[in-house]
């Protein structure tokens, strides 16, 4: 009998080595199939990031960033800040070296980081593996409306970071983590202006510790001191950057520009019409029934959850904040179960980042993501026929378009455009403007634009390109499934 007594433990060792390769596969499938989704979408349509591709070639051309407009057309040399400049370049180096290719690159492998970051965030507070890698799913599938070429990317990404550290130093106490905080908002403030949004919930933080110094009965093993220093020079870090302080009048600017919330689609609510508006609901729900079945207050997390409720239902361009906070806030508080803990080895999780990456990188060429089929994809919702018949014919501004495609027109014509997606640049009253034109409102010819327009560039089945057909004033030059360019007569 001694001599059989090592086989459970064989048995046992190798059933562990098995469980082991299961999770690293399905960890590396969790990883790979939102980037996957994320490049079978495509998104180079995206109204916004043209105008970013300008900018960051902008910024190579004159080795500086542009402190007044270069691009609009009624608002040329007015102060501008392009706060995302790290973001552009990084774009528009990216364009250069790949194409279009290397803009589906660019969300992809962003997605990929943020799915990485979000299924380490809450595998650190969940030891179920199952609810862990469910958790993260539900989390990410949330943010799908969100995987476009945008800088807002770069938020999700170091938001996730942000909630990772301040979780694990509330729970431990240990400073090494929040060490990384001002480098963190060093590099946000010049990729993304929702830094702010970071600073608030290390001000909860902070908020919290003093709290519990007060004996209000918080969870938190941090001293204010210590939170306290965390916030100031995490706020300090973001100074380090080209405009300085003037970029949080940018921030101002934009969280109080109310009327472009009823005019942009992504900026307004969450319309609840498919299953990943109400998988948020769901998120926000589950975290509050969460947080109330513990029968204990706790600050921290009941702000962050009413903050994340807030940005969300406001504006649905903001329900990675509830998808985070609601993922991390169940992963805390739900009891998993010990037979299901995570068997995954030390390297597991780089493993599966590493063959997600193969993954995806074998998954643009089985999906046929090349610039060929890029530009055909691009030919269907923006006027690039359009724009070479203008810059073949030699047309003459000033140019009038519409909103979504400013930011297309002043990376593809080079002509001073009427307005595009720098929503706060423009401001409520110029994008009512131009709205209310192009619906070919009553008083449409009272712009002021249109009138002096010598170009004028628009969707072809918009009213008011049905109604320049009939104007005296415009010729119809040229138009096609996509777009209409009318000309003023001489």
């Amino acid at each position: 009998m001694s001599t059989q007594e090592p086989l459970p433990e064989a048995g046992g060792s190798a059933q562990k080595r098995a469980e082991q390769i299961v999770q690293t596969l399905v960890v590396a499938a969790l990883f790979a199939a939102p980037a996957l989704m994320c490049a079978h979408a495509a998104c180079v349509a995206d109204p916004d990031i043209w105008w970013h591709l300008r900018t960051g070639e902008w910024i190579l051309a004159h080795h500086a960033v542009p402190q007044v407009d270069p691009f609009s057309g009624p608002l040329a040399g007015r102060p501008w800040l392009a706060y995302s400049w790290l973001y552009e370049l990084a774009a528009v180096k990216l364009f250069h070296w790949l194409g279009l290719a290397g803009i589906v690159a660019y969300s992809s492998g962003m997605v990929l980081a943020i799915t990485v970051a979000m299924y380490h965030m809450v595998r650190r507070v969940q030891r179920d593996f199952s609810l862990a890698v469910l958790l993260s799913f539900a989390a990410v599938f949330c943010m799908g409306r969100l995987y476009t070429p945008r800088p807002w990317l770069f938020t999700i990404l170091l938001f996730i970071l942000e909630l990772d550290i301040l979780m694990q130093a509330r729970r431990t106490g240990r400073l090494r983590e929040l060490l990384w905080l001002p480098l963190i908002f060093a590099l946000w403030a010049n990729v993304h202006i929702q830094f702010i949004d970071g600073l608030m919930v290390l001000g909860l933080a902070w908020a919290e510790t003093l709290a519990a110094h007060w004996g209000l009965g918080t969870e938190t093993r941090m001293r204010p001191a210590w939170m306290g220093v965390a916030l100031l020079s995490s706020a300090l870090a973001t100074l380090a950057n080209p405009y300085g302080w003037r970029i949080y009048q940018a921030a101002y600017d934009l969280a109080t520009q109310g009327g472009a919330l009823n005019k942009i689609s992504e900026l307004q609510a969450i319309p609840f019409r498919g299953s990943v508006d109400f998988a948020v609901l769901l998120l926000a729900l589950g975290s509050a029934a969460a947080l109330a079945w513990r029968r204990r207050f706790v600050l921290f997390e009941t702000a962050l959850l009413a903050f994340a409720a807030l940005l969300a239902f406001r504006s649905q361009r903001d329900v990675w904040v509830m998808a985070a906070v609601g993922a991390l806030i169940l992963g805390s508080t739900i009891t998993g179960s010990d037979k299901a803990a995570m068997r995954l080895p030390k390297l597991g999780g780089a493993a599966a980042a590493l063959a997600a990456g193969l993954i995806v990188t074998a998954g643009f060429g089985a999906m046929h993501v090349n610039n060929a089929q890029l530009e055909i994809q691009v030919a269907k919702d923006l006027p690039v026929q359009a724009v070479q018949a203008v810059r073949a014919k030699g047309y003459a501004g000033p140019l009038y378009n519409t909103f979504d495609w400013g930011g297309y027109l002043i990376w593809a014509l080079r002509m001073p455009v009427s307005i595009d997606g720098r929503a706060a640049f423009y401001g409520d009253q110029r994008i009512d403007r131009s709205v209310a034109t192009w619906s070919a409102q009553p008083d449409w010819a009272s712009d002021a634009q249109l009138m002096k327009a010598g170009v004028v560039i628009g969707p072809v089945k918009a009213p008011l390109t049905q109604v320049l057909r009939m104007d005296p004033r415009f010729q119809l030059a040229y138009e096609d499934k996509v777009a209409a360019v009318f000309v003023r007569r001489k």
